[in-house]
């Protein structure tokens, strides 16, 4: 929200108050609160002018500093907050003439005593950013009351996350309004918002609030990063890294960490797709289809038409169609398949849920005690309101109901059109329940799953999401076109979700508006096999692989069996997103921040630690990306490339950029027909330029391996007596023979 006409002028209609010095300052039990009025104090009479901000400054855990910018301080608090964690480890506080300074770890915050309003935020004595003159400030216009704060942005900075978000990856001149929209991918609105950004000078900053917050990041003031929100009070946290690895670790340490999906929801998702006509005959015929031709498949899906037209959601499956739910589920099942249903929060009119929500008093109402109610999506469709645990109780009974029958888990799908003219059941504020819908929506889904699956089984397919819902994992990019363009949006969307916190990402191979062609649907074949979580889907047709041509089953077949052999490392990844919140899915520059090259890559990523990613983004499988110092191998074919530079190459459909980083060592599983397998037993181990002496120690599973080379000699060790299933222990080794890309050592 821009609130001034150019650098000198407010815009017609906008009032401001800045502080400007600092009057007084205490210090009490680790919080550092200073009060500044907003014009100079000169004499006594100035004393009786407003207004005066009260700014506190406190430390939730070491390296993270939060500031609270009060206006008035007399409004009753209404929800909802975000869940944010604290550990108790007092800050430093002290105060001088000159500053007054609170220190946590390494980062401290200092304001100016003396002179004009200056506010530092600085680690190991160099500034990292600061909130300066005309910075923070009570902004008004003829809609409301706002607070802002702009952090200097530094010369050759860049600003990334903010949630999922389908332009650029870097940020820097975006206008970005964190405020949940059914949108699809090709808008600057997104399903996703996130009120956190991170850098790559060294921090990031969460502003803590859960309704609307305007961005504009280098936009409006193209030295300063501005957010401001309709409030008398807003909190916002600096998070020192230095790298932006250990920004996400300690902003996801702050707001959680991600889950840990099970193994099988790395495997192939298969989708009834939208309102393509399906019954179990319909569904069979896939399956086999699937099986004929040696496609592993780990889960089927079933999107919206489970249920009965103009019923969703009723939790009924459509007797017309599917007349032996339970039978068809245990069918399923005996296959090796899990199921997944398709739910949303909303309850049509025609619902038998909707009379019984409504008696109940389940049901989102408007301040007049009405149910609230509209004909979008679905005729006369409610919301349930999650803010009553009665309601959230209710709603999760009928989860269980499904969970009984057999399905495993859920596609959480919708949750962002969330009105503003309601009374919520536990008094929140409408406009911060906007977003935070989602999130009491999807935990809701997830703690059903997790009370009857366990915690290791507990599995969603999330579309909406914002600040905490990466705890409910996974969640993909929603409706996206059968486009290379919208493919590429997707990417960016993706990587931009995972450097907002988000450790696992997906989506609608193929597209899901539209029909691919053949050319299309095999290079989002192989983008989607070499993402976190990877789903066949579509909105009007079958994404089949047969349907397009033959080659696309070779191609699917490949990338499938090449995902599943990599399980031993992809789900090392996923501990890590688990364990520290980095993502499975990273750009690049979360890996290499000190590459230059790096800092605006958007078309292709990191898989995990050492393995990069460039999809193909043309029929014609011309495609050119960059490549980091060292010499990296081509994981397929063992040619090696050297960087850094730009690599211009030619794949065909069964193809892609699938490089090896110097120096690592990429555990291979043995199995390639599912991903739920033991990764350890029978693993390779797969040495790629190691260096004389060089040490790599891997872990697969509960067992870690290690390898060094010495000399010409690469060798292998593994030692774990308590391993259940009888692994070797002891030692292997092989001959190093320089330029063959890689050595193995396999391990059974």
């Amino acid at each position: 929200m821009k609130f001034t006409d150019g650098y000198w002028l407010l815009r017609e209609g906008v009032t401001a108050a800045y502080p400007v010095e600092v009057l007084d300052v205490t210090a009490q039990d680790g919080t550092l609160e200073i009060h500044a009025p907003t014009q100079p104090i000169r004499h006594r009479g100035d004393l009786l002018k407003g207004p005066v901000v009260t700014i506190s400054a406190h430390a939730p855990m070491p390296d993270v500093i939060g500031v609270t910018f009060t206006h008035f301080d007399g409004e009753e608090p209404r929800g909802p907050e975000f869940e944010v964690a604290h550990e108790d480890v007092p800050p430093q506080v002290s105060y001088d003439d000159e500053h007054a300074t609170l220190t946590s770890g390494a980062l401290s915050v200092r304001v100016a005593r003396t002179g004009s309003w200056h506010v530092d935020f600085l680690a190991h004595g160099r500034t990292l950013t600061s909130s300066s003159t005309k910075g923070m400030g009570i902004m008004r216009d003829a809609t409301g009351h706002y607070l802002r704060e702009q952090l200097n942005l530094g010369v050759g900075t860049s600003v990334y996350g903010l949630g999922e978000r389908f332009g650029p990856l870097v940020k820097n001149g975006q206008v970005v309004d964190i405020w949940n929209a059914d949108g699809g991918t090709a808008t600057e609105q997104a399903y996703k918002n996130v009120p956190f950004y991170l850098t790559d000078a060294g921090y990031g900053v969460f502003v803590d609030h859960p309704g609307k917050v305007a961005f504009e990041v280098g936009s409006e003031v193209v030295s300063r990063v501005q957010f401001s929100a309709e409030t008398q009070q807003l909190t916002y946290y600096v998070i020192y890294g230095p790298t932006p690895k250990d920004i996400l670790r300690k902003y996801t340490a702050l707001t959680g960490r991600p889950a840990l999906p099970p193994p099988w929801s790395f495997g192939l998702w298969l989708s009834t797709s939208f309102t393509t006509s399906y019954d179990e005959e319909t569904v069979t015929s896939f399956i086999e289809g699937m099986r004929e031709r040696e496609l592993p498949l780990s889960v089927f899906h079933f999107d919206c038409f489970w249920m009965r037209e103009f019923n969703w959601c009723d939790f009924q499956w459509d007797p017309r169609v599917f007349p032996d739910p339970e039978g068809m589920l245990a069918r399923l099942h005996a296959r090796g398949l899990r199921v997944s249903a398709w739910i949303n929060p909303y309850i049509a009119q025609r619902s038998p849920l909707f009379a019984e929500g409504k008696a109940l008093g389940h049901l989102l109402k408007r301040p007049d005690g009405s149910v609230w109610q509209w004909d979008l999506w679905q005729p006369g469709m409610a919301l349930v309101d999650f803010t009553s645990p009665a309601a959230r109780e209710w709603y999760a009974s009928k989860l269980e109901a499904l969970l009984a029958q057999g399905v495993d888990c859920f596609k959480t799908d919708f949750g962002e059109r969330v009105p503003l003219d309601v009374a919520w059941s536990d008094g929140s504020d409408p406009e911060r329940m906007h977003n935070y819908y989602t999130y009491l929506y999807n935990r809701t889904v997830f703690d059903v799953l997790r009370k009857h699956r366990g915690e290791e089984e507990a599995v969603v397919f999330a579309r909406s999401a914002t600040t905490g819902s990466q705890k409910f994992p996974v969640h993909w990019g929603g409706d996206c076109e059968a486009t290379y363009e919208s493919m590429a949006e997707s990417l960016r969307g993706g990587l931009s979700l995972g450097l907002s916190g988000f450790g696992f990402w997906s989506h609608d191979i193929g597209g899901f508006e539209g029909t691919p062609t053949a050319a299309l649907f095999k290079r989002w074949v192989a983008f989607g096999l070499l993402s976190s979580h990877s789903r066949l889907h579509g909105s009007s047709s079958y994404r089949v692989p047969w349907l397009f041509d033959e080659e696309s089953v070779d191609v699917l077949r490949h990338f499938t069996r090449l995902k599943l052999r990599l399980m031993p490392y992809l789900y090392e990844a996923a501990r890590t997103a688990q364990a520290e919140g980095v993502p499975v899915m990273r750009a690049m520059v979360l890996e290499f921040p000190d590459d230059p090259g790096c800092a605006h890559l958007e078309r292709q990523y990191m898989l995990g630690p050492d393995l990069l990613v460039a999809p193909v983004f043309s029929d014609d499988g011309d495609i050119s990306y960059y490549v980091p110092e060292g010499t990296w191998t081509h994981f397929v074919t063992g040619k090696t490339v050297t960087g850094p530079r730009w690599v211009r190459e030619n794949h065909g459909f069964s193809s892609v950029p699938l490089l090896v980083r110097p120096g690592a060592v990429i555990p291979v599983g043995s199995v390639d027909d599912r991903p739920d397998y033991d990764h350890a037993d029978g693993v390779t181990l797969r040495a790629y330029g190691l260096e004389r002496g060089q040490q790599v120690a891997v872990r697969v599973g509960d067992v870690t391996f290690t390898v060094v080379r010495e000399g010409d000699l690469l060798r292998a060790s593994c030692s774990d007596p308590s391993a259940p299933w009888g692994l070797a222990t002891g030692e292997r080794e092989v001959r190093a023979q320089a330029g063959t890309g890689f050595l193995s050592v396999e391990w059974s």
